[in-house]
């Protein structure tokens, strides 16, 4: 080996800066973001091929001047770290994006960087440059109020990195992810971004505000999701959640339309997956996902933003208190939506039936995919006998589509109508005041016996059945701690077990819902569950799968015959049940058109 030497300042600066500027999406965050810390109203970006040969970005923030200037693309040099009581930086107290002083050398370090700046107050603006880590003198330029910084050939200085990068393509669209999420958590600022001479992105600042925030939240996320979101607002120890999350009828078939910010900065972390995914859990299948936009705002001093270099994650101090808070809000949200579904429902079931498009040959806009129920397992009659009825007068014959009586609809007392006819003995039609319901029977009676179910066992708790012969499982010693710490809440789901040593648990009684088990299997998907997630939730998920199962195989079947009464109870219970609006797999319950969509299927309008 050769003896130990100091690196070259440019070396130290070009390893720096890997770690900052790692794509062009990088380098466009860290400018960004400097642009909202200086008060930016409206911010406007360039791109050229994917940012590798130009990146420019234009603000009408603070500015700064030529001394200023010369210390931004110093090493550590920063305006935004408060000094503490004993003449030291805070590091315990960061209230803006960034704080290191890091991003401006760092791509000066590695491109051809040009700043043109000057204050609001100031009468000149001045420019200088920074070429590979040469940095040149602050000269008078012209240039209005703001900062203009242009990165170009971005890496030349470190031409290995360019073998790395992605095609032009994938790398814009990177560049636009960022501008969103910034976009997102900063409605108040404009935003435009061009690359190609191609206009990708031109959001106007919007009103101060929840209406504000969902106008950019749908601008970017879409539509579709502006109309089908639930509003969210809660606080918990001085801890504040605002945003909004989508319908569970309108879902994803990936997790990438779920954003997490803290104090205004986008980040990526765990704790939003489990959160989200423990909160619909009930209400989709696995491999459906959620839209959900998160805004916490939190004592800087309870988080800590300094745990990576792109300042991409975070750190709460009590991570459980703020995933509660994010599962507790979104419960309460979605119990408060009632039996609402999505309106791309109806829409899906408009363009499917749509004339126009079915000679053309063309397909709805929105085709959900919905998981089929779970197989039975044997034994389930006993189950189902305990939910078979779940409203009144279920066990009545069949009547005829005349029997039901002609009542006037009050639109307010009765927002799912009247009967009016069963078709296919499947689907029950009801007419509201302002158009047509249609109501999947099954799926419908489906939600609202599971729903006494989980009534019943919150009351009763979850029945237990202890094993003839305890099961002794063998485990890393750490997840044999984690899975006992959390003896007693598994207990509460009907799964008691206790330590049995260094690296093994004992599992003593399991949920009397399950049947036949495999218990090993189940404990180490607990431990996984634990390790990522804090969060049990295989067991959760399992017990709802088999009472989803249990309230499939009790329901009114497809096929049944409805009496007036019948029909009509099912609309009232559907009314006055939470999460009525879709069954346990994710699919909508009814479909809801209004009579002048139904007019314009027929030319009347």
């Amino acid at each position: 080996m050769s003896r130990i030497r100091r690196l070259s300042e440019g070396t130290i600066n070009r390893i720096a800066a890997g770690e900052v500027v790692e794509r062009p999406a990088s380098a466009v965050k860290e400018l960004v973001e400097n642009a909202l810390d200086a008060g930016a109203r409206h911010i406007d970006i360039v791109v050229e091929g994917g940012g590798r040969d130009l990146i420019r970005v234009t603000d009408d923030g603070s500015g700064m001047d030529a001394e200023e200037m010369a210390l931004a693309v110093e090493r550590h040099a920063t305006s935004k770290l408060h000094v503490d009581g004993s003449g030291q930086e805070d590091l315990h107290d960061i209230a803006t994006l960034g704080f290191r002083g890091e991003a401006l050398p760092s791509i000066g370090a590695v491109a051809r960087l040009g700043i043109v700046s000057r204050t609001r107050d100031g009468d000149t603006a001045h420019r200088i440059s920074v070429e590979g880590g040469h940095t040149g003198a602050a000269e008078p330029a012209p240039g209005r109020a703001g900062t203009q910084i242009e990165v170009r050939d971005l890496f030349y200085a470190t031409p290995a990195r360019l073998k790395f990068m992605k095609s032009e393509r994938a790398e814009t669209q990177a560049v636009s992810d960022v501008v969103k999420r910034l976009a997102m958590a900063h409605p108040e600022t404009g935003f435009t971004l061009t690359s190609g001479g191609r206009n990708l992105l031109r959001l106007e600042p919007e009103l101060p505000g929840e209406a504000g925030r969902l106008t950019r939240l749908g601008a970017i996320m879409g539509r579709d999701f502006e109309q089908n979101a639930l509003a969210i607002d809660a606080m918990r120890e001085e801890i504040g959640l605002t945003g909004f999350a989508g319908l569970p009828t309108y879902n994803r078939g990936t997790a990438q339309m779920q954003y997490l910010f803290v104090n205004g900065r986008p980040v990526r972390d765990k704790l939003i997956v489990g959160a989200v995914r423990g909160a619909y859990a009930d209400f989709l299948a696995r491999d459906r996902h959620p839209a959900v936009a998160l805004f916490i705002a939190i004592d800087p001093r309870e988080v800590d933003v300094n745990v990576h270099p792109a300042k991409a994650e975070v750190r709460f101090r009590d991570a459980g208190l703020v995933r509660g808070l994010i599962v507790g809000a979104l419960k309460r949200a979605l119990a408060e939506a009632g039996h609402r579904a999505s309106t791309t429902v109806a829409g899906a079931a408009l363009g499917a039936i749509r004339p126009e498009m079915a000679a053309a040959g063309g397909a709805p806009s929105y085709a959900p995919r919905w998981s089929s129920p779970p197989p039975s397992r044997p034994g389930f009659a006993e189950d189902v006998a305990d939910w078979q009825g779940a409203f009144t007068g279920l066990g009545g014959h069949a009547a005829r589509v005349e029997d039901a009586p002609l009542e006037v609809v009050d639109a307010p007392e009765m927002p799912l109508g009247v009967a009016r006819g069963q078709l296919h003995e499947t689907y029950v039609i009801a007419q509201t005041a302002d158009g047509i319901v249609i109501v999947d029977q099954h799926a419908a009676h489906e939600r609202l016996v599971y729903e006494r179910m989980k009534k019943a066992m919150a009351a009763k708790g979850v029945a237990r059945q202890m094993l003839l012969i305890p099961e002794v499982v063998d485990l890393d010693e750490a997840e044999a701690e984690r899975i006992v710490a959390r003896a007693a809440e598994l207990a509460e789901l009907g799964f008691v077990l206790e330590s049995f040593g260094p690296g093994a648990i004992v599992v003593r009684e399991v949920p009397a819902l399950f049947g036949k088990l495999d218990v090993a299997g189940l404990v180490r998907d607990l431990a996984d569950d634990l390790a990522e997630l804090d969060e049990a939730l295989s067991l959760k998920e399992r017990l709802e799968e088999v009472c989803g199962t249990i309230a499939c195989h009790g329901s009114v079947r497809a096929g049944r015959r409805l009496t007036a009464e019948e029909m009509n109870a099912l609309l009232r219970e559907m009314e006055a049940t939470p999460h009525s609006g879709q069954c346990n797999h994710g699919r909508p319950t009814y479909v809801e058109l209004k009579l002048s969509d139904i007019e314009r299927l027929f030319g009347r309008r």
